[in-house]
């Protein structure tokens, strides 16, 4: 089966995953630190916290700029539930927020400008697919608000731009991601105290680690806020630590298989739309695509996993899920909706040929034709 995603492990993770048995600390020392360290300086950052996902950096940060009950984050509905989630965890609400096309699955801004009332405090941005929203548009917005920049950033490690939007930006290492830990995350946040308080509320709010404590030879520790149980092991860190290495190379590899798949999604099958049609900087997390309206999506997944492809939706939409249907019923995202209704996401990872691409686009032409034999995309 030829995987929608698929995660790069071997000896190097090996090697260091035994390295950390061999060492006989497992939680928060050297290697999360290290990792911290080069992930920062991977991203142009002075430095950044790692913590056990990308799910706890948004709460994390939420909690850290003080957003609470009364307070609304502007969110899209076209994303994981968990960027909605983590607004309910601090007690506030999430304002769901339309895209702003097809073409640009993007939280719109003119929508998002008309969805602001007095009690909006934060705008949560996903770079959905690994593309990047238009930052200077987003600060200007956020600048004559009041209003905080959170960056989902779960689809767009490796880019530079990535955490200069605003307040904070939150990135995911799951399995699926371009680089993994297995679970785990990172906050970037370039204001000091904000980072230092998000670094403090992820083991407890207490003052000192385990391995500080240790390395200090006092067993003294006080708790100065709130925390939670967020901490990243020396396991995780260990795998980022190898996987960090590669991650350049596995985008530009992405980069070059979405070139191809666009190339031959326009020959091959004219009447399927490719996101993004406009160069922007990306991650190239996914590769998305929408198929017309005369498809019959179910139809279309079920060929070509006849033919060995595995395929999956992004997303289908937060405020269509019946925790959130029954908390804000009557929302209404028309193009949201739409691209949710129309989207398939097809195979893409570093380690795809491009034969493999023409067999996907040979078998996505093959589904539109009934079926029918529609030539190869050689």
């Amino acid at each position: 089966m030829l995987l929608v995603s698929a995660p790069i492990l071997g000896l190097p993770e090996k090697v260091a995953l035994s390295k950390v048995i061999d060492s006989g600390w497992l939680t928060m020392g050297e290697r999360v630190r290290a990792f911290e360290e080069a992930f920062a300086h991977a991203h142009g950052a002075e430095d950044c916290v790692a913590v056990s996902s990308c799910t706890a950096a948004l709460h994390l940060i939420l909690h850290a700029l003080g957003i609470g009950p009364g307070d609304e984050v502007l969110v899209p509905s076209l994303t994981f539930v968990a960027t909605a989630n983590a607004v309910l965890y601090v007690g506030a609400t999430p304002v769901f927020v339309d895209i702003e096309s097809t073409d640009v699955p993007l939280m719109s801004l003119a929508e998002a400008e008309a969805r602001c009332t007095p009690r909006t405090k934060a705008v949560i941005l996903v770079h959905f697919a690994g593309y990047l929203a238009n930052r200077e548009q987003w600060q200007r917005f956020a600048r004559t608000r009041g209003l905080h920049i959170i960056e989902d950033a779960a689809h767009a490690p490796g880019l530079k731009e990535v955490g200069t939007f605003g307040s904070a930006a939150a990135f995911s290492f799951y399995g699926n991601k371009n680089m993994t830990t297995g679970e785990g995350g990172v906050v970037i946040a370039r204001d000091l105290d904000l980072r230092e308080r998000i670094r403090l509320a992820r083991a407890h709010g207490m003052s000192t680690t385990t391995h500080q404590r240790l390395n200090s030879r006092t067993p003294q520790y006080d708790v100065t806020m709130l925390g939670f149980n967020y901490r990243m092991d020396e396991m995780r860190a260990a795998i980022g630590l190898v996987q960090l290495q590669n991650l350049q190379e596995w985008n530009e590899i992405r980069r070059i298989l979405t070139v191809l798949y666009r190339r031959l999604v326009a020959n091959y099958c004219p009447s399927v739309t490719v996101p993004f049609s406009e160069p922007r900087t990306s991650a190239y997390h996914i590769m998305p695509i929408i198929l017309p309206r005369f498809a019959r999506r179910q139809d279309v997944i079920d060929e070509l996993r006849n033919q060995g492809i595995q395929t999956t939706i992004h997303y289908p939409p937060v405020h269509w899920m019946t925790l959130y249907r029954e908390r804000f019923p009557g929302t209404h995202l028309p193009l949201t909706e739409d691209f949710a209704q129309r989207e398939l996401t097809i195979p893409l990872h570093p380690q795809i040929t491009s034969s493999a691409v023409e067999a996907v686009v040979s078998a996505l032409a093959s589904s539109l034709n009934g079926g029918r034999q529609a030539g190869t995309a050689a």
